[in-house]
């Protein structure tokens, strides 16, 4: 069994967090000792580990619920599964078309802007005020 504290740091998730996924229903509530001391299993380490690796990846709390919900009923088919990877892949592809289109602008913008003016002529501070003065737009 580990503690609260104990978990925390298998899985480097913070004790807020790991409270914050007991309340939202993600992690099973633990166990509790006469004192009132939380205590995991094993099943709660995995659990929670699972849940870390999928925050990792930025998958979001509804979809690690409905994945948990997937992993606890084994009989089921996985397209569901395979449908939530495949959405959070196309977002995080759409998230680094946008990311590569603020580089380029951001690297544009900062050429504009040599360092030896004053603030007035600063092309980097007219940009920002002024987003006609953008090639893309992000």
């Amino acid at each position: 069994m580990y503690s609260i504290g104990q978990l925390s740091k298998r899985t480097n998730v913070k004790v807020p967090t790991i409270r914050y996924y007991e309340e939202m229903g993600l992690l099973d509530e633990a166990e509790r000792t006469a004192g009132n001391q939380r205590r995991y299993g094993k099943d709660g380490l995995e659990r929670l580990s699972f849940i870390r690796h999928a925050r990792d990846l930025g998958f979001s709390i509804d979809a690690i619920s409905a994945l948990i919900e997937l992993q606890q009923n084994p009989d089921r088919s996985c397209d569901a599964a395979q449908e939530i990877a495949s959405a959070q892949l196309a977002d995080v592809r759409a998230k680094m078309k946008r990311l590569r289109t603020l580089e380029k602008e951001l690297a544009r913008i900062s050429k504009g802007c040599d360092g030896d003016g004053v603030a007035e002529d600063c092309y980097v501070l007219a940009s920002l005020s002024d987003h006609g003065l953008c090639e893309h737009e992000h």
